[in-house]
């Protein structure tokens, strides 16, 4: 059976629609997007060319990494254009009182994650 851990990295109420930024779920850099009022979560880096993919372009549902071009959609991760030929892991985000939380599935990430989580800014 999978287990799952969420992990509060923080307020993102100022996170306004089109904008995305980066933060930390315990050992995991992680992509969220706000689009159309929604929020989605990704991992933060590009499977093609392992760049953060918060310092590329994110246009409708679609971020676009930086380095080549590789495009990618935050609803699930899927790879949505060449060079990259495999997705991103996606990743649910709930509500946890002022903030969010990202929910990690403890078999894509060892160890419990004792660092918790935070908001970075690039």
């Amino acid at each position: 059976m999978e287990s799952h851990s969420q992990v509060v990295v923080g307020d993102v109420s100022d996170l306004a629609d089109g904008q995305m930024m980066s933060c930390v779920a315990g050992a995991t850099n992680v992509l969220i997007c706000r689009v159309k009022g929604s929020l989605y979560a990704i991992e933060d880096r590009c499977s093609h060319a392992d760049v953060v993919l918060s310092t590329g372009l994110l246009q409708g549902h679609i971020v676009t990494c930086p380095r080549h071009g590789a495009r990618f959609d935050v609803r699930d991760g899927s790879h949505a254009g060449p060079p990259a030929h495999t997705g991103v892991k996606s990743f649910d985000i709930s509500n946890i009182g002022t903030g969010i939380a990202v929910t990690l599935r403890k078999t894509e990430r060892p160890d419990d994650f004792p660092e918790g989580g935070h908001l970075r800014t690039r």
